[in-house]
C-alpha cells in the first residue's frame, strides 16, 4: 500500500484572503502557532504562501535602515529594491498578505503519494504543502509531521499487509516497524523481490534479511561488458 496525501494532510487550514491586513496575518500566525500559511484570492486558490520570515522582514529592514535614525534618500532605497535583495526590501514594505507572500507557492495534490510530498518539501526547502484540488482551490495542508505519521502504522497492521503482499511465502514478524524475513525460496532473485516488495511498504523502517534459497540464478546471469 502506499500512502496518499489525503490520507495524512490537516483539513482545518488557517489561511488568509490576499487582503488580509499585516496585522491579521501576524494575529492568525500566533494564535493558530503556525509558522506560515496560504494566501488566497476571492475563489479560494492558493497565490502564495506567508510566513514568519515574510513578516520579520519589515522589522530587519527598520533595523538596517532607521536603527541610527538614518533615513537612506529614495533613489538608494530603490537601488536596494532592484539588487539581490530586492525580495526582502519589497515585503517590508507590504500592508497586506498579498504583498507579503512568497509566490508562487509549491503544492500537491492529496492523491499524491507521500514520498513525493516529501521529495518536494525537500527539493524546494519548505516545511509544508498547500494540498490543492484540480481547480487549484485549498483543501487541505501537509507539512512534515504530517509524512512521518506512515511511520506509527501498528506492528500488527504492517504485519498483516507484508504477509498479504508476499502471499505467505515467508514468515513475517515486525518489531517497531522492522520486518525480519525468514524462510527459503526456491530462487534468490525471489528472494530478493520478497525484500523490496517489504520495503517499500509505507511506515517499515527496515528489512532484516534472513531468507534462504537454493538456487541462486542471480549469479547464473550472464555478465555484459569488459574488454
Amino acid at each position: 500500500m502506499t500512502s496518499i496525501v489525503e490520507n495524512v494532510m490537516t483539513t482545518e487550514v488557517a489561511a488568509v484572503n490576499q487582503d488580509a491586513s499585516f496585522h491579521t496575518v501576524a494575529e492568525l500566525l500566533i494564535s493558530r502557532g503556525v509558522s506560515g500559511m496560504p494566501v488566497l484570492d476571492d475563489d479560494n486558490r492558493v497565490l502564495g504562501v506567508v510566513s514568519e520570515a515574510d513578516l520579520l522582514a519589515k522589522e530587519e529592514f527598520k533595523e538596517r535602515y532607521y536603527g541610527d535614525d538614518y533615513r537612506p534618500p529614495l533613489r538608494a532605497r530603490i537601488r536596494h529594491s532592484a539588487g539581490s535583495e530586492g525580495s526582502g526590501f519589497r515585503k517590508s514594505l507590504g500592508e497586506t498578505a498579498g504583498a507579503l507572500m512568497t509566490s508562487p507557492a509549491h503544492v500537491v495534490a492529496p492523491d499524491a503519494s507521500v514520498v513525493s510530498a516529501a521529495r518536494l518539501m525537500d527539493r524546494h526547502g519548505v516545511k509544508r504543502l498547500p494540498v490543492v484540488d484540480a481547480g487549484g482551490r485549498l483543501i487541505g495542508i501537509v507539512s512534515r509531521r504530517d509524512l512521518i505519521k506512515v511511520f506509527l502504522r501498528p506492528d500488527k497492521d504492517l504485519e498483516q499487509e507484508v504477509r498479504e503482499v508476499l502471499r505467505g511465502q515467508a514468515q513475517v514478524s515486525v518489531t517497531d516497524a522492522v520486518v525480519t524475513l525468514t524462510g527459503a525460496y526456491a530462487e534468490h532473485s525471489q528472494a530478493v523481490t520478497a525484500i523490496s516488495l517489504a520495503e517499500n511498504i509505507d511506515g517499515v523502517v527496515a528489512v532484516r534479511d534472513e531468507l534462504s534459497w537454493k538456487h541462486d540464478d542471480i549469479a547464473d546471469l550472464p555478465v555484459w561488458g569488459g574488454a
